[in-house]
Formats: C-alpha cells, sequence, structure tokens
C-alpha cells in the first residue's frame, strides 16, 4: 500500500469558445472606459496635424513623445487624437490669442484628454482642453536656450566686429518682392538724393519655411560678398506669430556669422527677434532701415563739404601768408636801399669833407659815380622785387591749377561712379522685370496645361470616414 494516495488523473476540459473579432474589441472598449473614465492632463508634441478643410470640421493630430537623451531617435510613444468641429472653433482661436501662434507640428502641448476606443477606428484620444500657458513657457525656453547656445558659440557679438562703410550703397536685400515692407523701403530710397545699387535676394518672410528660405538667400550672397556693401534682412508688419520664425537657432547664427554686416527690419515696434540680437544693427521697420542708410550718406556728404571747404580755406591761408611775406620782402628792400643809400651818403660827406683839397675833376667823377650809384640801386631793387613778385604769382598760380585740376578729377571719379551705378540699377531692374515677364509666360502655360488636364479627366476624390 502506497505511503500517499495518487492523485486523480484530471479530466480534460473543453476549450473556450472562440470570440469574434466585433465582440472582442467590445470588451477591449469596456475595459478602457472602465479603467479611465475620466479626462487626464497629458503633455505630449504634436508630430502632425490635419487642418478642417471647411468651416465646422475636424482637427486631427499625432501626438508623440520624444525619446530622452540628446542622442536618440524617435519616440517612446505616439497616439491619434481629434478635436471636434465645434470644440475646435472655440480651442484653436483662444490658444493662438494667448501664446501669439497656430496650432501647427513641432510644439508642445498640455492637453485634457479622453481615452476613447472605436471597434473601427481604434485607439483615439478625445481633446477636451489646451492650457496655453505651458507653451508659452516652453516658447520662452526655447528662446533662452537659443541665446544661451549663441553665446556659448561666441555668437552673439560677431557681427559688432565687422565694419560698416562710412556710405553704403551697394545692398543686397532678403525680402519677398510682392511685400509692402519691400516697397516702402525701395520707395524710400528712390527718393533719397542719393545713388543705392539695390540687389533682392527673394526670400519667404513668414511660414515654417521661411528659416530655410532665408538662410538659402545668405548662402546665394556668401560668394558675391565682395560686390555688396552689406545684408539687409526686412519684412512688413505681422503679428506675434510671424515672428516666431526668426528666432530659429540655424537662422540666427547664420546672421551672426555672416561675414557682412547684417541690417534688420522685421517690422515689430515692440518685439525683438533673436536674429535683430545678433545682427550688426536692428531697426523697428524697412523704412527705418531706409532712413539709416539716407542719414549716414547725408552725414557723409557733410563731411566730404566740410573737408572741402576746410581745403579752401587752407589754401587761401597759404596765398595770404605767401602775400604777406611778399610784402614783408618788398618793404625789407625799399628799407635796405634806404639804409644804402644813406650809408652812401654818409660815406660821400665824410669823403668829401676830407677831400676838400682834391682837384675838381676828382669831385665831378666822384660826383657822377654816385649819381649813378644813387639811380642803379633802387632800379635793381625794384628789379629784384618784381622777379620775386612774379616768382610768387607763378607759383600761386601753379597752386591754384593743380587745386582745380584735382577738384575736377575728383568730380568726374563721382561721376562716373554715379554713371556706372545708375547703369548697373537700370540693368538690374530690367533683367528683374525680363525675369517676371519669363515666370508670368510660362505660369499661363503651366495654368493652360492644368485646364486642359483638368477639362479632359476629373476624377472625384473619395470621402474620408469622420467620427459623428
Amino acid at each position: 500500500m502506497p505511503l500517499y494516495p495518487r492523485r486523480a488523473a484530471p479530466t480534460p476540459t473543453e476549450p473556450a469558445a472562440p470570440l469574434s473579432l466585433g465582440a472582442l474589441l467590445t470588451q477591449v472598449r469596456a475595459a478602457l472606459h472602465h479603467r479611465f473614465p475620466d479626462s487626464y492632463w497629458v503633455v505630449a508634441e504634436v508630430a502632425d496635424m490635419t487642418r478642417p478643410r471647411q468651416v465646422g470640421g475636424h482637427c486631427y493630430l499625432t501626438l508623440t513623445e520624444p525619446a530622452a537623451g540628446a542622442e536618440a531617435l524617435g519616440f517612446t510613444a505616439q497616439a491619434r487624437a481629434t478635436l471636434w468641429g465645434s470644440r475646435y472653433q472655440q480651442i484653436a482661436p483662444a490658444f493662438t490669442e494667448a501664446t501669439g501662434q497656430e496650432l501647427r507640428p513641432g510644439l508642445r502641448l498640455l492637453l485634457r484628454v479622453k481615452v476613447t476606443f472605436h471597434e473601427q477606428y481604434g485607439f483615439s484620444l478625445d481633446v477636451l482642453a489646451l492650457d496655453p500657458s505651458y507653451t508659452v513657457g516652453e516658447l520662452a525656453r526655447q528662446r533662452l536656450a537659443t541665446l544661451r547656445k549663441l553665446a556659448e558659440k561666441d555668437l552673439l557679438e560677431r557681427q559688432q566686429e565687422l565694419t560698416l562703410p562710412l556710405g553704403p550703397q551697394r545692398l543686397a536685400v532678403i525680402s519677398s518682392p510682392t511685400a509692402a515692407g519691400f516697397q516702402d523701403f525701395v520707395r524710400q530710397l528712390e527718393e533719397a538724393p542719393y545713388d543705392f545699387a539695390l540687389t533682392l535676394f527673394p526670400a519667404l518672410m513668414q511660414g515654417e519655411d521661411s528659416p530655410a528660405s532665408i538662410r538659402a538667400a545668405l548662402d546665394a550672397i556668401r560668394p558675391r560678398r565682395g560686390q555688396f556693401d552689406t545684408v539687409i534682412i526686412i519684412r512688413g508688419g505681422g503679428s506675434k506669430t510671424d515672428l516666431l520664425a526668426f528666432d530659429e537657432y540655424g537662422l540666427a547664427a547664420a546672421v551672426a556669422s555672416f561675414p557682412l554686416p547684417v541690417l534688420t527690419g522685421i517690422g515689430h515696434e515692440r518685439d525683438e527677434a533673436v536674429i535683430d540680437l545678433v545682427a550688426y544693427r536692428a531697426l523697428k521697420t524697412p523704412t527705418a532701415v531706409a532712413a539709416f542708410l539716407v542719414e549716414r550718406l547725408a552725414r557723409l556728404e557733410a563731411l566730404v563739404m566740410e573737408l572741402a571747404e576746410r581745403v579752401a580755406d587752407r589754401s587761401r591761408q597759404h596765398l595770404a601768408q605767401h602775400h604777406a611775406r611778399l610784402q614783408r620782402l618788398a618793404d625789407h628792400s625799399r628799407e635796405a636801399a634806404r639804409q644804402q643809400l644813406r650809408q652812401a651818403q654818409e660815406t660821400l660827406a665824410q669823403r668829401s669833407r676830407q677831400a676838400t683839397q682834391a682837384p675838381r675833376q676828382h669831385l665831378r667823377q666822384l660826383g657822377q659815380h654816385l649819381e649813378s650809384f644813387r639811380y642803379t640801386l633802387p632800379q635793381a631793387a625794384r628789379r629784384a622785387l618784381g622777379h620775386e613778385e612774379q616768382r610768387l604769382r607763378r607759383r600761386s598760380r601753379t597752386v591754384l591749377r593743380r587745386f582745380v585740376r584735382h577738384h575736377q578729377r575728383r568730380r568726374e571719379q563721382l561721376l562716373r561712379q554715379r554713371y556706372v551705378m545708375q547703369h548697373g540699377f537700370l540693368k538690374a531692374i530690367k533683367g528683374h522685370e525680363l525675369k517676371a515677364m519669363s515666370l508670368e509666360v510660362t505660369a499661363l502655360r503651366q495654368e493652360n496645361q492644368l485646364l486642359r488636364q483638368h477639362s479632359a479627366s476629373v476624377q472625384p476624390a473619395a470621402p474620408l470616414p469622420h467620427n459623428s
């Protein structure tokens, strides 16, 4: 008999009946609803976003949590989220007004969400609210991090080490050719009494692609930097949202490290973008940049006129000094002649007294000699004085001719430079007009081709599924 009784052999159980996919997903939805009955505040980054195509439409988001660490790639979590139409019309404008920018991919948000699950569309999050204050703080932190990174790489003050020419007239302008600020800038330069050689490098001045477009324009200017005195980045006024593009680190670093002085006129009266802080000179508006350039040339012109007046004054002083010297020499010569004459007269009187006993012929000879000496000495003095006066007059005329020739050559040089600059400016305008006409012709051809293709075959787009 065994010490312990043996266990009874287990009786085989019948396998559970299989579930349908719908039944399984129904149980998943019930479990999620039971486990997450409330709404929750969640921090996430917007990886993708589909805006409503019409008024009252829904907004679809893809929320992610980036992987931690500087060298990490990808993300650790991802989920779909939905902003229903009526709620989107309330939340989106309030978020834009509070943060100064629209909802877009790349933003880090604090959202209040509710977990939902649908048998057909799967797992999703319903967005109930957004906290704008979190995004505002995040943007401020990013701006501070950008400035700190620029300071670590010694880029904040690098533009200040450059030298802006006294009269910058060769301008490389980065702007949108259709922007009102650019038109005002050009108009004010044309109204100025000076000539400017303006070369436009078109770029997008707002939107997510504007930093890359401005950097591309800077890269186009860099190999031609010897042709320009300064680079000007301008745009018209806009909202606070448009200013965020000019806080991008890559654009600020490109501006700070550019080999030419960069002037900015972004068009914001209150706020300063990061590129304003790293540029050589930041002015508020495009017209302020134009006024700065015109005023700088006006100061240069005043300085040149002042120097010319100084040269004329020095020339007049030099001539007056030579004239005074000539007068002194003439007075000295006359006085010397008088003294010599007096000495001769005294000598003659002394000798006449000593020679009272000499023959009369000897006295007549001495008298004749005295008379000849009396007339030849003033004549010699006058001749010497005349020669000196002629020499000084020739020297003064030579000085005046040299000054006139120098002034004429300088004036001709300035006129030639002015003609060359006007010719280059007109040539650039004609080139841009030809490019604009070619672009318009190309656009018209493409539009005609698209219209023919569209009229040939039009297929209706398949409707997208939406949650009710």
